[in-house]
């Protein structure tokens, strides 16, 4: 007997759950690509999205997922053979850096592992030893989707202030876009990349690409940069086809008008953040009262570390597919895979699951999420402390 019947919560780090305000708008006839409505809400759709991304400068879109993203800023600022330093936290930082490595860049990985974040003062110090400035980008990643840890990313660049070099600074806010706090002008960030389908509530396929007036010097330096990928033509466009090489991704173009507006419906970014915030309170105190006892354990120690956006747990192998499992088939709930915190016991990660909460996230939902997990830790004897639902309540009752 399955208790799953009904409407099932895909509670993984993305993609995200999906309004039926974004689903509504996206369903309807294919539009006009030469004049009318879509090219009428252009202008908006991109004031939009500088407003979340929290900058006064260039907001690009790809018809791309993130990956695609990462190699649209990538291509437009590095040469073969310019080197670059990537800072991993999780699996994606050294995703990132990968992707740099096939476009013929020279990566150069401080690892920091999968628990903790970046420390600024080591990256200042081996910014400091780079006396020809042969480095010319910093890639970050604001909050990794895999290990769940958040980066301070003003803290690098005051690192690389501290240490005066000239590089970009690029951050990864795929995870972490219209969920958690991030301000690009405000921190220094050069170069941003964010995504569609997880804390913008919208289908995979759109990559977005942010950019200052020091990354557009940097493009203007390349030798050339591939016509897909090149932002030049795509950041101040004469017509519609200009914003995506091409024929326009007409419905997903509806979907985030539509996200949005949900978002300045809130009450703006802000009060996203917010929400965003408060709710993963609730997530972390009901899994601190379950680390009381038993094998459960939030991947990051650190509250401050603590990505609002996704939570990486670890709970012992095989526990972790074991839980996912039997939340699905018995809860209708879709627990994330412990993806990228595999270990030589355990190269599969089924010892971890992550749980997404970002974008269209209420607290009914992540209670309804967490009381499924409960009621699986129960059935399948995994030990685990008490009074958890309790103190997740508690802290619902601040709202």
């Amino acid at each position: 007997m399955s208790l799953a019947h009904g409407r099932s919560y895909l509670a993984i780090p993305g993609p995200s759950v999906m309004p039926d305000r974004v689903l509504q708008a996206m369903h309807t006839a294919a539009p006009n690509i030469y004049a009318g409505e879509l090219v009428d809400m252009m202008p908006g759709i991109m004031s939009g999205l500088k407003n979340v991304a929290r900058t006064r400068h260039f907001a690009t879109i790809y018809i791309a997922n993130g990956h695609g993203a990462w190699e649209a800023a990538l291509s437009n600022v590095l040469a073969p053979g310019d080197k670059v330093l990537s800072l991993c936290t999780g699996r994606f930082g050294h995703g990132w850096a990968e992707m740099a490595c096939s476009l013929g860049a020279t990566p150069q990985v401080m690892d920091f592992g999968n628990a903790t974040p970046v420390d600024a003062a080591h990256v200042a110090a081996v910014l400091r030893e780079d006396h020809n400035h042969e480095i010319k980008a910093v890639l970050a990643t604001h909050v990794d989707t895999s290990s769940s840890v958040k980066n301070d990313i003003a803290a690098i660049r005051a690192a690389m202030d501290h240490a005066d070099h000239p590089a970009l600074l690029m951050a990864d806010c795929i995870a972490s876009f219209g969920a958690e706090r991030f301000e690009m002008d405000a921190w220094g960030v050069d170069v941003m990349v964010g995504a569609s389908q997880k804390g913008m509530m919208v289908p995979p396929g759109l990559g977005f690409v942010f950019f200052n007036e020091k990354a557009v010097a940097a493009r203007q330096e390349l030798p050339r940069v591939s016509n897909y990928w090149d932002w030049e033509p795509r950041k101040n466009p004469d017509q519609l086809w200009q914003y995506f090489g091409g024929t326009p991704p007409t419905h997903h173009l509806y979907g985030l008008r539509a996200a949005l507006a949900m978002i300045e419906d809130e009450g703006g970014i802000e009060a996203v953040w917010a929400r965003h915030e408060h709710l993963a309170r609730a997530i972390w105190a009901t899994f601190d009262a379950w680390a009381n006892a038993g094998p459960v354990a939030l991947n990051v120690a650190d509250r401050a570390n603590r990505s609002c956006a996704v939570t990486s747990v670890g709970i012992g192998a095989p526990n972790g597919l074991r839980l996912r499992e039997w939340c699905e088939a018995k809860m209708g709930v879709t627990l994330g895979i412990g993806l990228g915190m595999g270990t030589d016991e355990d190269p599969d990660s089924t010892g971890f699951f992550r749980l997404g909460h970002m974008g269209h996230v209420n607290a009914h939902m992540v209670m309804g999420a967490l009381s499924a997990i409960e009621a699986g830790l129960t059935a399948l004897n995994i030990p685990h402390g008490e009074g958890a639902l309790e103190a997740m309540a508690k802290v619902m009752a601040e709202a």
